[in-house]
């Protein structure tokens, strides 16, 4: 049933154009902080290792307790915002995660830290929705192209450019700055928000479901866990993985049940009906998968098989995020004035292609043809991303705004944590496998390694020989599982392109007489 709704705070409602931007700028700031927090601590870890005296299992817990928490907090943000109001509701959540990074960079030891950072990661799960929803609350349909494009930015720019960002802080001062470098933006933006952000309705008759949020968290929290710790537990070999699956998989089907059966659930049923934010949510969860799991690989590979330093990795890191900048400098207008489709496609095929010439990649590939292969994978984000969140909230009704935005950010957290811990698996297992197959050559019966002085140094009869030529077969493994994984990938996001083709063309202003302040809800 189609009706009418005006869209509550746009633009216009505020007294000046400073006043907006202040708001724009306030709210953007917060998604930038929780975006570049997901991986600029990455690069530091082994100096909070030595610094706070933890192992190299222990230490990753100060990503994961972040992850965890940020995955199982951003389900409720479209209650909360509804109950308490937006402005309350992002004002508190900005203060916490500043006031929380000061207390990750001031931490004395890994309980702390750990604890800081679950602090940090529920305080942020909240600051991409609500600045998402904010924004598309403040502008008319006309206009959201080029202010999602603004908070694309973000998002996209943020796990990109954090190992390069905590690389120059950690070598440059310590690794305390990585967390230190929230507060006076994050003080900027609490302030900015206070002064002119004007608040929303709130209801105060809504009930919270406690049923629903405490099976979808425990079930996500095990999700995590599972996906997070499986690589090194050898998987459903280990007890600790297969109760972790069990009590996800158990949580999960509860939630799913209460979800269809219960009058008022957690989620509303009602906004999966749309087939534009259904097919969103599948290529969030895609773009989650291949922007944190080609950052994930991209590091290693370029520092320990190219013998790139920290600092020069997380520089060549930087074409990538040059490209989603350019791309989203002109997405969101294109999108406004031609099928949104045809520009996702295009950037689907920008990113396929990337990946694909990725699996040709050799140790010694130079600076250059890193820099124009990221550059266009950059693009292909861009073109994919923007467009994707305009049509994925184009027939989505006001009232389910801020779930949508809490849902589309839940999959791409969830896309993350897959894509990081499938690429490592096969990783590992290409590497094992790879190793035995090119092992089968190291063999006194192999003339090769000993028809000349220079090759008795690989000659596995000599002790020094077999651990050169062990370390060679190792290093080959390497380069040819990393192939392997951008391969996989490449063949991962290969649906998109029947995704995309799934959902309906909208109609945006510019493609149909204007209709200011009016959308179309289905």
């Amino acid at each position: 049933m189609a009706a009418a709704t005006h869209t509550p705070h746009a633009a216009h409602a505020y007294d000046s154009k400073f006043a907006e931007w202040a708001v724009l700028i306030g709210s953007m700031a917060g998604v930038l902080m929780q975006a570049l927090d997901t991986t600029i601590a990455n690069v530091a870890l082994p100096y909070m290792q030595g610094s706070l005296s933890a192992s190299r299992d222990q230490i990753t817990w100060v990503l994961t307790s972040y992850i965890i928490a940020a995955a199982i907090m951003t389900a409720p943000v479209g209650w909360m915002s509804a109950r308490f109001g937006k402005k309350n509701f992002l004002i508190t959540c900005l203060a916490g995660f500043t006031v929380a990074s000061m207390a990750c960079g001031a931490a004395q030891s890994l309980e702390q830290m750990v604890a800081f950072r679950l602090i940090q990661g529920c305080f942020g799960a909240a600051l991409g929705p609500l600045s998402q929803a904010v924004m598309l609350d403040m502008y008319p349909p006309s206009r959201r192209g080029s202010v999602m494009a603004i908070w694309g930015m973000g998002v996209m720019l943020g796990p990109i450019l954090g190992p390069t960002l905590g690389g120059v802080l950690t070598d440059a001062y310590n690794w305390r700055w990585v967390f230190y470098i929230n507060v006076p933006f994050g003080i900027a933006a609490v302030a900015a928000l206070m002064i002119f952000f004007k608040d929303t309705a709130r209801d105060h008759t809504l009930k919270f479901d406690w049923f629903g949020f405490i099976a979808l968290s425990v079930g996500l929290a095990s999700l995590q866990l599972m996906l997070d710790r499986g690589t090194t537990k050898d998987w459903f070999s280990s007890p600790e993985i297969v109760i972790e699956g069990i009590i996800a998989c158990t949580s999960l089907y509860l939630f799913l049940v209460h979800m269809f059966t219960a009058p008022k659930p957690f989620i509303p049923l009602a906004i999966f009906k749309d087939r534009n934010f259904s097919g969103g949510l599948v290529l969030m969860f895609v773009m989650g998968l291949v922007l944190l799991a080609s950052s994930a690989l991209m590091s290693p590979y370029l520092q320990n098989l190219s013998g790139y330093s920290v600092t020069q990795t997380g520089f060549l890191m930087v074409p990538r995020g040059l490209g989603v900048m350019f791309a989203m400098l002109f997405a969101g207008r294109l999108t406004m004035k031609m099928d949104p489709r045809f520009l996702m496609t295009l950037g689907a095929t920008a990113l396929l292609w990337s990946l694909w010439d990725m699996t040709e990649w050799t140790p010694s590939i130079g600076v250059g043809q890193i820099s124009i292969v990221t550059f266009i994978q950059g693009i292909g984000m861009g073109l994919v991303f923007v467009p994707m969140n305009l049509v994925a909230f184009a027939t989505l009704g006001p009232q389910f705004r801020t779930d949508g935005a809490g849902l589309t950010n839940l999959m791409r957290n969830i896309g993350s944590a897959v894509g990081v811990s499938l690429t490592t698996t096969v990783l590992a297992s290409s590497v094992q496998t790879i190793h035995s197959q090119l092992a089968h050559y190291a063999s006194p019966f192999n003339r090769a390694l000993g028809v000349n002085s220079e090759s008795m140094f690989m000659n596995p009869v000599i002790p020094f020989g077999l651990a050169n030529l062990n370390g060679l077969i190792e290093y080959r493994s390497m380069v040819q599982a990393y192939a392997n994984d951008f391969l996989f990938m490449f063949y991962v996001s290969l649906p998109v392109f029947f995704v995309i083709w799934m959902m309906k063309r909208p109609v945006f202003a510019g493609q149909a007489p204007k209709k200011p302040d009016i959308e179309v809800v289905e």
